[in-house]
C-alpha cells in the first residue's frame, strides 16, 4: 500500500468537472485544463458524464496535470466516478457493477454528492455498495446546501473512506473553485488515495445561474444534432 507524507510540498486537486464531452457541457477540454493551472490547480479528474474520451486524451498531452475519470449515471439514476480508468462503464450499469468494474480496472470508486436529491446515491444505496466505495465527495461546489455535503463527510469519517472535493464544473468559471489540498503523490491510484487521507477541502459555492448555463448547454446540443 502507497504511503505519503503529511507534511512536504502540496497540491491542489479538483475531483470533478466536465468538458463539453459531457451532454450539458460547453467546455473546450484544453481550456479546461489552462484555467485549472491559471488558477493553481495542480492536477484535474475529468469526469464527463458517461464518457472518458476526452479524459483519455487530455492524458495523453497533459500527462502530470490530468487523472481520467468518468461519472457514470447507473440504473438506479445515480451518479458513481471511476477514477484512475481506461475503459468506458456504459450509462446504465447497475451501481454495484459500475463498482465492481471500477475496481477491476483498478481504479477509486469515487461516489459524488451522495445526499443531492435526484442524482445522489442516499443511505439506501451507499449500504448497498458502501464496501467497495474508496471515496466520497465531501464538498461539491454545486450542491448548495451546505447539510448536504456536511452528512457526506460524517457519512465518510463513519465508515473510514477518504474524503474529497470538486468543482463539478461545467463552465470555465467554475473550474478549480472547489478542491482538496494533498501531499505531493505519484501518479497512481494507491498514491493518491493515500494522499487523500491527508487532505484538506477548499470549498467555494458556485453561483445558482451556472445550472441555467448546464441547461443551455442541453438545449444547444439538441438543436444542433
Amino acid at each position: 500500500m502507497a504511503e505519503v507524507a503529511a507534511a512536504g510540498r502540496r497540491v491542489r486537486v479538483d475531483m470533478h468537472l466536465h468538458t463539453r464531452r459531457s451532454f450539458d457541457c460547453l467546455s473546450d477540454g484544453d481550456a479546461v485544463v489552462e484555467r485549472a493551472a491559471a488558477r493553481g490547480i495542480d492536477r484535474i479528474c475529468v469526469t464527463d458524464h458517461n464518457e472518458i474520451e476526452e479524459a483519455l486524451r487530455l492524458k495523453e498531452r497533459y500527462p502530470d496535470r490530468v487523472i481520467v475519470g468518468e461519472e457514470v449515471k447507473t440504473a438506479e439514476r445515480v451518479d458513481v466516478i471511476g477514477l484512475y480508468i481506461s475503459e468506458r462503464i456504459p450509462k446504465g450499469t447497475p451501481a454495484l457493477e459500475t463498482c465492481e468494474r471500477i475496481r477491476e480496472q483498478g481504479g477509486i470508486v469515487y461516489i459524488p454528492h451522495p445526499f443531492a436529491g435526484g442524482k445522489g446515491s442516499g443511505e439506501r444505496l451507499l449500504a448497498e455498495v458502501g464496501h467497495l466505495v474508496h471515496a466520497i465527495e465531501g464538498f461539491n461546489g454545486r450542491i448548495h446546501f451546505r447539510a448536504l455535503n456536511e452528512r457526506a463527510v460524517a457519512w465518510g469519517r463513519e465508515h473510514g473512506v477518504a474524503i474529497g472535493a470538486g468543482s463539478d464544473a461545467h463552465t470555465l468559471r467554475e473550474v478549480g473553485r472547489t478542491y482538496v489540498e494533498v501531499p505531493e503523490f505519484e501518479d497512481s491510484p494507491e498514491a493518491f488515495l493515500a494522499a487523500l487521507r491527508h487532505g484538506r477541502i477548499h470549498g467555494h459555492f458556485s453561483s445558482w445561474a451556472v445550472h441555467l448555463a448546464s441547461t443551455y448547454a442541453k438545449i444547444h446540443k439538441r438543436w444542433a444534432a
